[in-house]
């Protein structure tokens, strides 16, 4: 996790965390939500059902915005949003840069995959 708490690294990318107000249950709510609407993507896909699909691939998003994760980010401090944005560059790359691959959790060429 970046220093703030913004993000999450994984594969040296940045990926925009869930929103920390969110109320535990709500949160649970809406990952389960999130797990349930993948899953019926993925069915509606192996069925070749592309109506399904794309209404589980509405769920999905909503799913996402509404933990935060998509749409309007859950900071107000006006910073931007940097998701998929490469951890080494921009805002963060000092902080990444000391991290290291010391744990273990790095990809096959050994870059950090996630770092709390």
């Amino acid at each position: 996790m970046t220093p703030d708490g913004r993000y999450l690294v994984v594969r040296g990318r940045l990926w925009r965390r869930s929103d920390p107000s969110l109320d535990p249950e709500e949160r649970q709510r809406l990952v389960d939500e999130l797990m349930s609407a993948r899953s019926a993507k993925g069915a509606a896909m192996r069925a070749g059902d592309d109506a399904a699909r794309e209404a589980a691939r509405a769920r999905v998003q909503a799913a996402k915005e509404a933990l935060g994760e998509r749409g309007p980010v859950w900071w107000d401090d006006g910073a931007p949003d940097l998701t998929r944005h490469l951890a080494r560059t921009g805002p963060y790359a000092a902080w990444w840069a000391e991290q290291g691959p010391g744990d273990g959790a790095g990809d096959e060429s050994g870059e950090p995959v996630s770092r709390s």
